[in-house]
């Protein structure tokens, strides 16, 4: 039986979207494992309104994480210096129920570097800038590293959906590797 895997990330807001998700599956079955796209869902949003919607696509992807093994996330900066919101539920929402948590980057940067600082370690709002060495917040590494799983950071234009599946096929054949030990 092959494992499942949760394809993570703000991938579903991209005008190539669906064919980005085809792509991260089909090098899924390149290694033996199933990839599960948010938008493999096909949520029917007709009659409902926008909040209605927003819950349906919230079911549908607990649904669809509850049917994986683990999930491998997309944590590339998202309108901000941190990876989108959705992710970083999803991450700990997989983890939660003792599943493994992968992910890339496409910033190698560590986030304090991404956070604008007026004075160095405060940032625009005088919040403290944490400055662990890591490419996120350090409760989203810490799960990716409690989980036994990597967190590859690599540059990489966030626009170009070939940088991303690199990335990508590189946390796949860690992740292979790490099946046949």
């Amino acid at each position: 039986m092959s494992l499942k895997i949760y394809l993570a990330g703000p991938d579903v807001f991209r005008a190539d979207a669906k064919e980005l998700g085809e792509a991260k599956a089909k090098i899924c079955a390149e290694y033996g494992f199933e990839g599960l796209f948010p938008l493999d869902a096909n949520v029917d949003l007709s009659n409902l309104t926008p909040f209605e919607s927003g819950l349906a696509i919230y079911g549908a992807d607990i649904e669809l994480m509850d049917r994986c093994d683990l999930i491998v996330a997309n944590m590339t900066p998202f309108r901000g210096p941190g990876l989108d919101g959705g992710t970083a539920f999803e991450m700990g929402y997989m983890r939660a129920q003792g599943k493994p948590v992968w992910g890339y980057t496409l910033d190698p940067r560590d986030y304090g570097e991404r956070v604008e600082q007026p004075e160095p370690g405060w940032d625009v709002q005088k919040q403290h800038v944490e400055a662990f060495g890591m490419a996120d917040n350090l409760m989203l590494v810490g799960s990716i590293a409690e989980s036994g799983g990597e967190l590859l950071r690599e540059a990489g234009d966030p626009a170009e959906p070939q940088h991303h599946l690199s990335a990508f096929r590189k946390v796949i054949e860690k992740l292979a590797a790490s099946q046949k030990r």
